[in-house]
């Protein structure tokens, strides 16, 4: 029997069960003849993955359940990045698209706009620019700064041209750029000023580099190199008016070509400095607004403070008001307009006093803060889940769904199942809630890590389903929610992923560490670590200072001695390093469950048995630093 006939007999099938809502929004509801399926509240609906097992395990959105969509609904000549941009600068040419803040004597001044239209010229431009210098259909072009108006441009430029982007990380350093430029083959790379002598130091090293264009640089100022090098460095201002001068037409890629080379920054980097995120809010007045947990808890943090530091009549008023308004939310009615006027108007001109929607991703978002920005900001609040691997989101919360703590239903251009996870106690058969490793497939899927077959076997399946290495749950209505990790690497609230292996590792080296576990999740943006220390040396280091004690314990809670170790420690500290520490004398071994038979940590059962060190750790540092989330 051939693919399409197979396809066809599932689709009957699942017809059986179901009918069109006469609604006009394309949801489904039960068929009540069917008296084994259940659709229950709609958001997602329950397919048979294959109909010789009848397990009913695939989740769909209920908005598309036969068909994953690949296309806009109402957009369908929409098939690529480029089909994309080319259809806002038709419909909104004279609007504005790109912004930057002009700083004037040091100052912060007005933004400065490019419309779509603009842009759209900018990139036409850029593109015949490296059309001009040979750069061909297929090759991959750098971006090599942080973001600005001309990381768009080039990469529209990119999607035109047949170009593939290929972000360059400005905090990687030297090192890991050389790598991913000779990885990647890359022909063209984009720059600042700042980084082109390190750049140009390199180029030895890179030999597939044959054009250097250099943003912010004046061209007279930029050095001329040999001809033996074979790279032209020219300035952006020069490409642009090279592509201007010879136009060149379109070359649009197909639905199926390579768009970007992303190489992810790892566990290195530094968190994002948001501090002057607020005063840019206030300028632009957004009515939508995206952001990650970090942000959100930084807000959350502020205000909370404010108000508890603001004591008194005003403290009793803000509680009056908040409650009164999480009352009304949960009754589905709408607060009276008194507490705006009396207390969040004022909380809501933070943001601009303009948004009315605002999203989550990147890790997830406690619900104590969701709902505080449901209510002092009275916007819609929606929570997201993705991955670099699915280029976009797997699922988001519904529209009009007030339960809060998930991440809503499927993307209706992929599908979902949970495959069982037995050495984590995680099966499909798990009651109320089926668990299990979240595996995504369709079209949002990529199409795999570059060069490198193997890494890509190891997480998409022979039937095409990419395994996430998170594990979820289904709620009721088709809800998914993220409950844990398979694999040894986290995300912190910043949106950071961190190896905790490599850093125990390193860790290992330090005189007083026997050994280390390294603990992190996406509520906090601080790692803590549960240190068992090598008795001895930390006997012979007590006796050299004159430290007495009677019980070996009694050092581990010596304020000296914590202060030794983690000064030991913190000659190796960065980023990704623990802010705080706990020591004990007990080992982690095979007999007390902490250790697998090859000695690896078992983090599960590691967290909890450090439970209660792990939450008091996490009070100290927000006790210290209320902004450390």
């Amino acid at each position: 029997m051939d693919s399409s006939s197979a396809a066809r007999r599932r689709i009957n099938s699942i017809h059986s069960h179901l009918v069109t809502s006469s609604r006009s929004s394309p949801l489904l509801r039960s068929n009540p003849t069917a008296g084994e399926f259940g659709l229950d509240n709609g958001y997602s609906v329950a397919l048979p993955e294959k109909l010789s097992t009848g397990d009913w395990n695939v989740y769909r959105s209920a908005r598309s359940p036969f068909k994953l969509v690949s296309r806009f609904p109402d957009h369908p000549d929409i098939a690529t990045l480029h089909d994309n941009f080319e259809h806002a600068v038709h419909d909104f040419r004279d609007y504005k698209y790109l912004g930057t803040r002009v700083r004037v004597d040091g100052t912060v001044g007005d933004y400065k706009w490019m419309t779509y239209g603009e842009v759209g010229t900018a990139r036409t431009a850029i593109g015949s620019g490296l059309v001009h210098h040979g750069i061909t259909m297929g090759s991959t072009v750098g971006i090599y700064f942080i973001n600005r108006p001309e990381w768009l441009i080039v990469d529209h430029a990119c999607s035109a041209y047949s170009y593939v982007s290929v972000p360059l990380y400005d905090t990687l350093g030297p090192d890991a750029v050389q790598f991913i430029v000779n990885h990647a083959n890359v022909q063209a790379i984009f720059c600042v000023a700042e980084t082109l002598n390190s750049l140009l130091g390199g180029l030895s090293e890179m030999p597939s580099v044959r054009l250097v264009v250099v943003v912010g640089g004046l061209n007279e100022s930029l050095p001329s190199l040999p001809a033996s090098a074979g790279v032209k460095v020219v300035s952006y201002s020069v490409l642009l008016n090279q592509g201007r001068s010879k136009p060149q037409p379109f070359v649009p890629p197909k639905p199926d070509d390579v768009a970007t080379i992303c190489y992810t920054s790892g566990t290195t980097g530094t968190p994002k400095d948001n501090m002057k995120l607020l005063d840019d809010l206030a300028a632009l007045r957004p009515t939508v607004f995206s952001s990650v947990p970090r942000l959100y808890n930084r807000i959350y943090d502020g205000i909370t403070n404010a108000v508890k530091s603001s004591g008194g009549l005003k403290e009793r008023l803000f509680n009056a008001a908040y409650n009164a308004k999480k009352q009304a939310l949960l009754n589905g009615k709408n607060a009276s307009a008194i507490w705006d006027r009396l207390v969040f108007n004022k909380i809501k001109d933070k943001l601009g006093g303009r948004v009315r929607f605002m999203t989550s991703g990147a890790s997830p978002l406690s619900p104590e803060v969701m709902e505080f920005m449901k209510i002092c900001f009275g916007a819609r609040v929606l929570e997201g889940y993705g991955m670099t691997e699915t280029a976009c989101v797997i699922s988001g919360m519904d529209e009009g769904d007030n339960l809060i703590g998930h991440v809503g239903s499927p993307n209706p251009a992929c599908e979902i199942k949970l495959v069982d996870v037995p050495e984590m106690n995680y099966t499909s058969a798990d009651q109320p809630n089926p668990r299990g490793e979240i595996c995504v497939r369709g079209p949002i899927v990529f199409r795999g890590y570059y060069k490198d077959e193997v890494q890509t076997k190891e997480v998409v399946d022979e039937d095409g389903w990419l395994h996430t290495g998170d594990i979820g749950l289904w709620l009721p209505g088709g809800r998914l929610q993220i409950i844990d990790r398979k694999k040894n690497i986290f995300k912190l609230a910043q949106g950071e992923y961190i190896a905790p292996e490599k850093i125990e590792n390193v860790y290992a080296k330090c005189k007083f560490v026997g050994q280390c576990f390294i603990y992190g999740d996406s509520f906090n943006s601080s790692l803590v670590a549960v240190v068992s220390v090598d008795p001895d040396v930390l006997k012979s280091w007590a006796a050299s200072q004159g430290i007495k004690h009677g019980d070996p314990r009694e050092l581990c809670n010596n304020p000296r001695v914590k202060a030794a170790v983690v000064s030991d420690m913190d000659t190796l500290r960065g980023f990704e390093f623990a802010k705080a520490v706990t020591l004990v004398l007990e080992p982690f071994t095979l007999e007390n469950g902490l250790l697998t038979p090859t000695l690896k940590i078992k983090r599960p059962q590691a967290k909890e048995y450090f439970a209660e060190a792990i939450t008091n750790m996490y009070k100290e540092l927000a006790a210290s630093d209320p902004t450390h989330r």
